[in-house]
């Protein structure tokens, strides 16, 4: 028997090929090559419709574009919007192809438009439906009704409708072919329903693209970013909201699952659900750009899912608050570039982290901050979150990494519980809410003091991943964001220069989120650098007084964004292309708060306000454009 290593065929198309439409009720990957090969319908975690990202065309795909094979391709989105252009050119013509999912419509909706732009171009679509992560092969019948001729596929509780030119079987597919002159329009346009009801009435194309178009030019429109990194804010805002179920307000981490962190290994996890760090972190960049309705509807998810016994609160939710998220493998589908098992489901929906109490409720603080009236519902949760932390704060935790070994006391977890006391105390003494609190200042100082004894290393100068080890986790680098000590402490620059010393990798100096040889987290394989993590020491050289660090670090990470400027999770340094799930709010959020920063200290007022600093000696510094200086007395 050979002992030659088989290796993956490559990709279809790479991470980083892909383009995101969305309706914020779910998202769709738009690869290079006018492949949709990820699409999950209706919601962002419902079974796939499309999934040949994970596989081969046989787990379906949706494909448009010239017949000719040498068309070339030059892409981008429309403004500010999620209306993603296309122009393909040929030899004979071109052609433009707008692709969106409208926000508002009644049923989730795929539109592809084609606009012949100059002489005559022959475009073909390639058409594989496999609902159910592809194992469910539909029933699939020819239709006329009032938007021409039409294919409907059924597959237990779903259907989708397929309107536009007529698609003929070709082997367990449909293509159709049109030959499209200089100033012809041709649309094609999937809809979703429930298969138990008749298809829906045909869309308005252009009404429906117009008011895409409008819905989220207006959006965008109140943010007031500034700097050479305006384009990318603007860019990451939109996507955060895209990643904002419209309906219930959950943010979910990102549009797909098990796009691995080692390509071939097993780091390949579900993030199309709620964490509540990720989303307390995303509602504190919207915050910090203004958006209160998004932050009074963020609180109300929160209110729906977290609420009864505190001692219940988990790390992540479903979209509609859903409890059980059960980890599971779909063996069907072969992964991406070979890398298994295909999961759907997160078994860390079953891990404590102590973290999340302090992400939530510096988020709703920040809300707070913001003018979002609290009411006696949101004020009695976060009592009861800080109940639930006085009983429990010294419990080791999985960190925020989610570490499937041991439980231990990490850093940034007891940093975290730190600013839970904190952003209570904070509630009582300036907005005038009832609470204990002596007991949570005194439980402040105690969790302050626990780190100071145990977090810190003194034969290095730095502070530690956890109590146990010597290793350093780029998460220490959030410390002066929550407030904990000023970026320019002796203590936290002693940190970076550890941090620096051992998680930089690749020749722009890009960080770990530790180091995996070190064996804590449970899991064989390595990765590679962390995009947040990155941004985050951005974030820490700007408000450090090292701004043309700041700089150049951000230039490159900004570049690392694909030609539509979405990012993933972590990037290969070695070959640039893009690693894990994407878009990956994290990484987006990051950007954001990175570049205010960079803003900030180049002394150009950008947001609504920063974070808390809160020093040891207990006083307040306060930052941002219209907000108050110094004490707040």
């Amino acid at each position: 028997m050979s002992t030659e290593t088989r290796r993956a065929p490559a990709p279809r198309n790479r991470i980083e090929d892909h383009a995101l439409i969305g309706d914020t009720g779910t998202a769709v990957l738009v690869g290079r090559d006018g492949t949709i090969d990820w699409a999950c319908l209706p919601r962002f975690d419902s079974p796939s419709t499309f999934a040949s990202l994970l596989g081969t065309e046989e787990h379906g795909h949706w494909t448009l574009r010239p017949v000719d094979d040498e068309a070339t391709a030059d892409r981008h989105y429309d403004g500010d919007t999620l209306v993603l252009s296309t122009i393909w050119t040929t030899a004979e013509g071109v052609v433009e192809v707008t692709e969106f999912m409208p926000v508002g419509a009644h049923r989730p909706s795929i539109v592809r438009r084609v606009r012949g732009l100059r002489g005559t171009v022959r475009m073909r679509q390639t058409l594989r439906i496999r609902f159910d992560y592809a194992r469910a092969l539909p029933w699939i019948r020819q239709v006329g009704d009032d938007g021409g001729p039409a294919l409907v596929a059924t597959a237990g509780p779903g259907s989708v409708v397929v309107r536009g030119p007529r698609f003929r079987a070709d082997d367990h597919r449909h293509t159709a072919t049109t030959t499209v002159h200089d100033g012809d329009v041709v649309d094609t346009v999937l809809t979703w329903y429930p298969s138990h009801r008749e298809p829906p009435a045909p869309l308005d194309v252009d009404a429906a693209l117009e008011q895409t178009r409008s819905w989220w030019t207006d959006w965008i429109a109140p943010v007031q970013a500034a700097g050479p990194f305006t384009a990318a804010t603007r860019r990451s805002l939109v996507f955060l909201r895209a990643m904002t179920h419209g309906e219930t307000g959950g943010v979910v981490a990102a549009a797909t699952t098990s796009l691995p962190e080692d390509p071939g290994g097993e780091r390949n996890w579900d993030y199309r659900y709620v964490w509540l760090r990720d989303a307390s972190l995303a509602l504190a960049s919207l915050i910090a750009h203004g958006y209160r309705e998004e932050a009074t509807h963020w609180r109300g998810w929160l209110l729906r899912a977290i609420a009864g016994d505190p001692g219940d609160v988990q790390i992540m939710y479903g979209i509609a608050g859903e409890r059980e998220l059960p980890e599971r493998e779909l063996p069907e589908l072969p992964g991406y570039a070979g890398s298994t098992p295909v999961r759907v489901g997160n078994g860390a929906s079953e891990q404590y982290q102590g973290d999340v109490f302090g992400e939530v409720l510096a988020a709703l603080h920040d809300a707070r901050e913001l003018g979002v009236e609290e009411n006696a519902d949101s004020w009695a949760l976060q009592r009861a979150l800080l109940g639930h932390v006085e009983q429990h704060w010294q419990d080791p935790d999985n960190g925020i990494w989610e570490m499937r070994g041991p439980r231990r006391h990490f850093t940034h977890s007891r940093a975290m519980i730190w600013a839970a006391f904190d952003r209570g105390v904070a509630a009582v003494e300036e907005f005038g809410l009832e609470g204990p609190v002596d007991r949570w200042r005194a439980l402040r100082e105690q969790v302050r003091a626990e780190i100071e004894e145990h977090g810190w290393n003194a034969e290095r100068g730095c502070y530690r991943q956890h109590y146990d080890t010597d290793e350093v986790d780029a998460s220490l680098l959030v410390l002066p964001q929550i407030g904990y000590l000023p970026a320019d402490d002796p203590r936290m620059t002693g940190t970076v220069a550890a941090i620096e010393q051992d998680l930089r990798t690749g020749p722009d100096g890009l960080l770990l989120r530790y180091r995996t040889a070190a064996g804590f987290d449970g899991l064989s394989g390595s990765e590679h650098p962390f995009l947040a993590c990155s941004f985050w020491l951005v974030e820490q050289y700007a408000a450090s007084g090292r701004v043309d660090d700041a700089e150049r670090l951000m230039e490159v990470l900004v570049a690392s964004a694909n030609d539509v400027g979405m990012l993933s999770e972590e990037i290969d340094v070695a070959t640039g292309h893009h690693i894990g799930n994407t878009p990956q709010v994290l990484s987006h959020l990051t950007l954001v708060s990175a570049a205010d920063a960079i803003e900030r200290s180049r002394g150009r007022a950008v947001g609504h306000r920063t974070r808390l600093a809160v020093h040891d000696g207990g006083t307040r510094s306060w930052t941002g454009a219209g907000e108050r200086a110094g004490s707040p007395g």
